[in-house]
């Protein structure tokens, strides 16, 4: 094997998530030790067996463990759609018309889209399951009182699971093919939207949730991954304590996804010259926050705690959003004057950013969806080249350590 340095790979995160040694995988490909720790810093390229091999032992594509690395990404011309004051960079949108190509900055509101999600299926009926079947055609006119329900006992609680019979409006296989993330960053719907252009039969179904709630999902079997941020500052530790606290009895591992600066958006040249939490309510700022359970809570929440501040004297400090856009919209309007979110978020929007938190988010997976084909590629796109240039264009993202497993629980 040779050095060529303009082969990168994705075996050492793949790897690990697998829960694999560099002993275990050189077993099983026939190479030493030595070879895959070679690989994997890059000091050497493998043949092409070995890179087969590879792929074999690893349950995926080569190309999701090697790409050709280029020096420079290809470059077009291309035509600013609308007004050009005062955008010198920006993140955009690209379509062929006519014979040019059109820029669309993604800036503001514009980085955002809402839409009416297709549906899979209509609820028409109670269903009452055929054992081995995933498929059920008997329907009876549903009754609140007359619902087949189960008990699902998920180790924290024991919940009530009804049960309906839903007519298909798409093909199942289409549907098996589906992983389900739920999470508070916008990242996950747009890598939700890259990896279905890498892998074009996988459906990515991205709903939105805070931290603990998207925990909580994933705790009751609703989604394959969660997206989580919080901070446990009795042991400095981000995300883990609250893991092992609600998948008790549960195997699970986390992926980081990103390292981002949390803080205060202001509006433009922060005119009230807002430096700390206790400014707020020195200067009588109007906040709006987030749901409890949210990390962007709990960081206001332990900020204010630290420098002594009782929540109640936060002016409309009950003010709830639920996401990171309406928080920097909430700031753009005049509705308020602070509130807590992003520096991608605030570059987004052009306001202005008071840093308090570098938080670490991860992607929580309960180690039985791991082998899954659909959870697969989605994480085996976080190594992708491409995916991580639209994470560092983005600003205020650390992605050194994208895709590394940082706990096994």
């Amino acid at each position: 094997m040779k050095q060529d340095r303009n082969i990168c790979n994705n075996l050492k995160p793949i790897r690990n998530r697998l829960g694999m040694s560099q002993q275990d995988l050189a077993n099983m490909v026939g190479v030493t030790r030595q070879a895959i720790a070679a690989v994997e810093t890059g000091q050497c390229a493998p043949s092409v067996t070995i890179c087969l091999r590879l792929a074999k032992a690893l349950g995926c594509q080569v190309e999701d463990l090697f790409w050709l690395e280029e020096e420079d990404l290809p470059k077009i011309e291309a035509i600013l759609a609308g007004s050009t004051s005062n955008i010198q960079r920006s993140q955009v949108s690209l379509a062929r018309i006519g014979d040019r190509w059109i820029a669309y900055p993604l800036l503001g509101r514009d980085a955002f889209r809402l839409e009416m999600i297709p549906s899979d299926g209509e609820l028409v009926a109670v269903s009452h399951p055929i054992a081995g079947s995933g498929v059920s055609d008997v329907a009876e006119s549903p009754s609140k009182g007359n619902r087949p329900s189960e008990l699902s006992n998920t180790g924290a609680s024991t919940v009530r699971v009804d049960r309906f019979s839903v007519r298909l409006l798409d093909d199942i296989d289409k549907l098996h093919n589906t992983v389900v993330i739920a999470g508070c960053t916008p990242v996950l719907s747009l890598l939700a939207r890259a990896t279905e252009r890498w892998h074009p039969q996988l459906r990515v179904h991205y709903r939105f949730a805070h931290s603990m709630a998207a925990l909580h999902s994933l705790e009751r079997g609703e989604v394959h991954i969660a997206g989580m941020h919080l901070y446990d500052p009795q042991t400095g530790e981000h995300n883990i304590p609250f893991v092992r606290k609600v998948l008790t009895g549960k195997d699970a591992v986390l992926i980081t996804l990103g390292i981002w600066q949390e803080g205060l958006l202001v509006p433009p040249g922060n005119p009230m010259k807002i430096k700390t939490v206790s400014d707020l309510v020195e200067f009588g700022a109007t906040v709006v926050t987030h749901e409890v359970g949210s990390g962007n809570r709990m960081l206001l929440e332990r900020k204010l705690q630290e420098e002594r501040v009782p929540f109640d004297v936060v002016k409309r400090f009950d003010r709830i959003v639920h996401n990171h856009q309406d928080v920097a919209l909430s700031i753009v309007s005049g509705i308020a004057d602070a509130g807590i979110s992003t520096a991608s978020i605030a570059a987004t929007f052009g306001l202005g950013f008071i840093p308090l938190h570098s938080a670490r988010y991860d992607l929580v997976i309960l180690k039985e969806y791991l082998e899954e084909a659909p959870v697969e590629q989605f994480l085996n796109i976080l190594g992708n080249r491409l995916v991580r240039s639209q994470l560092q264009i983005l600003g205020g993202y650390d992605i050194s350590k994208t895709g590394e497993v940082v706990a096994n629980i």
